[in-house]
């Protein structure tokens, strides 16, 4: 007996379904897009225009350095990333007024219509300082433990006046809050010391 032959497959139309099936995931596939920066830097100065000096008080500045060697330093000690947050907010909130941190001024802040007198720091400074050679993860690390002093800050009042977080509340509560508690990050250094230290 002789043996049979095997039929061939026609495979002239695969190339269009692979094709279809490619278009189809391309089509319905979904794209996770990475948020940059929630803040917006500054524009630069023009070329032939000074650098303009900062007047503020000394113990109004939290002067936070990233150096070369991505070491963090702030006000001159040493650091690790992980406490910088904690240290941030001790120095926005200055809740037991303390002579060394931001002065604290009393400032009108109007909740649900009511205009009331509240102290707070308003005149504090973030300086955040980084060397040329600073890593740019490092950079984003420490200004995203920064920046999240802040927002646990405004959160804790949310919750303490209002029973909600930060984030749930409308937008003339949330300007109520940020009255008290305004984000002052400067990457510019500050040059000039004015009134006492």
């Amino acid at each position: 007996m002789g043996k049979r032959k095997v039929q061939e497959i026609n495979a002239s139309s695969m190339a269009d379904i692979a094709f279809l099936l490619l278009i189809f995931f391309l089509v319905t596939t979904t794209m996770s897009v990475d948020k940059g920066l929630s803040r917006r830097l500054p524009p630069p100065l023009p070329p032939n225009m000074e650098k303009p000096d900062i007047d503020v008080k000394k113990r109004n500045i939290f002067i936070v350095l990233v150096n070369s060697n991505n070491q963090l330093l702030v006000q001159g000690e040493p650091l690790d990333v992980k406490q910088l947050k904690e240290k941030a907010k001790l120095f926005i909130q200055n809740e037991a007024n303390d002579a060394s941190l931001p002065e604290k001024v009393p400032v009108e802040v109007e909740f649900d219509g009511i205009k009331e007198t509240v102290l707070t720091t308003k005149n504090h400074v973030i300086s955040l300082q980084n060397d040329r050679g600073t890593q740019y993860q490092k950079y984003i690390e420490v200004q995203n433990e920064l920046v999240a002093a802040y927002n646990e800050l405004r959160n804790d009042m949310a919750q303490a006046r209002f029973g909600m977080k930060y984030d749930e509340l409308d937008e003339d509560r949330q300007k109520a809050i940020q009255t008290v508690y305004p984000q002052k990050i400067s990457e510019a250094e500050p040059k000039n010391y004015g009134g006492k230290k």
